[in-house]
């Protein structure tokens, strides 16, 4: 008969995020893997595979997560302008009030591994097209309210709000401070509002 698990998934994938994030696929061994999840190996190999195959699942849950979040803050936005300076605020927040200079977990993994991991490539993609389209449907409903610069096309500025993002999250990486974030979300504030 076989033994039923007797720990929670998703869980256990927020703590491999947690540790990839902070410590990088290269950076983390499988000794480091199995002392954060505090399973054996035999579970982690019968349950997620390889330690490539747990970093895929961890960055798909962190996918979903955040993407997700940030699809459904867009669709739900009656103040689309207001909302692009809220996503903005929680950046800085998140990356100036954080102990260890972390940045993004997508964005370090488009960094570590996309360029030579075809499937990491892929979530990184699929990652950045989901954003890019929350991004437009934000810049789409501000342009027919009339708060958001109509002279631009809409999807090169979702484009460009997802390249500011992606950017603010290199520069937490190097530990920028948040006068650092406010001169670049100013500006970029500037060119997208009407």
């Amino acid at each position: 008969m076989a033994r039923t698990k007797e720990f929670d998934e998703i869980e256990i994938l927020d703590k491999a995020i947690d540790l990839f994030w902070f410590k990088g696929y290269n950076g983390a061994s499988m000794q480091d893997v199995v002392n954060t999840l505090g399973l054996s190996r035999s579970s982690i190999y019968d349950t997620f595979g390889d330690k490539h195959k747990l970093y895929i699942s961890a960055l798909e849950q962190y996918r979903k997560q955040s993407a997700g979040a940030l699809i459904n803050m867009a669709k739900q936005s009656s103040h689309p302008l207001q909302t692009i300076e809220q996503l903005f605020e929680m950046l800085t927040n998140e990356s100036v009030n954080t102990v260890c200079n972390k940045g993004c977990f997508m964005t370090n993994s488009t960094i570590e591994l996309a360029p030579h991991d075809p499937e990491i490539q892929k979530i990184v993609k699929d990652n950045m097209q989901d954003i890019e389209e929350a991004f437009y449907l934000l810049v789409k409903k501000g342009q027919d309210l009339g708060e958001i610069n109509q002279q631009s096309d809409a999807k090169a500025l979702a484009r460009f709000l997802f390249n500011t993002i992606s950017g603010l999250r290199v520069a937490a990486k190097s530990g920028a401070d948040k006068a650092v974030y406010q001169d670049i979300i100013g500006v970029t504030l500037s060119v997208i509002r009407y």
